[in-house]
């Protein structure tokens, strides 16, 4: 039996990851921030899927509550196979608007706690006869950078050095590798007029918004693609061509 951890798995790319991985035979650690109703749901659909699940709400930025998560997969699953780095924030600010404390906030919740469930779960890792290994979620923005967030994009650039990095530090043991998604369709887009939905549509060579489906198909690739280490998957409809 194989298990994974998803951070911030209750919505958007996080649940559609976890659901497919379920899909493929995996037990879920489904982890939550805030919304432990959106958690149970898609711990529900996990288990309509045949497969066991858990919920775990933790703010992973605390080193301490990525140990709970990491200690609560093993206790329910008897280890750890996979873990997705999925949990992360968004803010569209100019620098100008933009407090220090803002900044680190971006920085403890999209880097730090990517760096910390690593690091607690990586014993475990170690121990997995699964193919072991650690996708973290990146962005578009860490390669084209962003007027209107650039701590965010700088944590997502960040995420991309922690990428290859592990990567060098882990092998052969365990692979570590990073997607970074374009313009995906989720509750992050919802706030967006249909003039700037459509001004977004226009920059990308496909056409359209990408599926959460389409995040998690990349993640499963390389959740079993056991010669690929320290790559960036980008999935953005040919965006960063422009």
């Amino acid at each position: 039996m194989s298990s994974a951890i998803i951070t911030g798995s209750s919505r958007g790319l996080g649940r559609a990851i976890a659901l497919r991985f379920a899909a493929d035979g995996y037990d879920i650690a489904v982890n939550y921030h805030e919304n432990d109703k959106k958690a149970e749901r898609v711990a529900d659909a996990i288990r309509d899927r045949g497969r066991s699940a858990i919920t775990v709400g933790a703010d992973l930025s605390d080193p301490s509550s990525a140990d709970r998560l990491v200690d609560s997969t093993v206790d329910a699953f008897g280890g750890v196979d996979h873990v997705v780095n999925n949990a992360g924030i968004d803010q569209h600010l100019h620098t100008a608007e933009l407090a220090p404390e803002d900044f680190d906030r971006i920085m403890d919740v999209n880097v730090n706690s990517a760096f910390n469930v690593t690091k607690s779960a990586l014993p475990y890792l170690h121990d997995s006869d699964d193919d072991p290994s650690i996708t973290n979620m990146s962005s578009m923005l860490a390669h084209t950078g962003a007027a209107i967030e650039c701590h965010y994009a700088a944590s997502k650039g960040a995420v991309l050095s922690l990428t290859r990095s592990h990567a060098l530090d882990f092998a052969p043991d365990v692979r570590v590798n990073a997607v970074a998604p374009g313009h995906i369709e989720t509750d992050m887009t919802a706030d967006r007029t249909s003039a700037e939905k459509q001004q977004e549509i226009e920059s990308i060579p496909l056409c359209q918004y990408g599926d959460p489906a389409d995040v998690a198909d990349a993640v499963a690739y390389l959740r079993d693609a056991s010669f690929v280490t320290g790559e960036t998957l980008n999935v953005n409809g040919g965006e960063t061509m422009r």
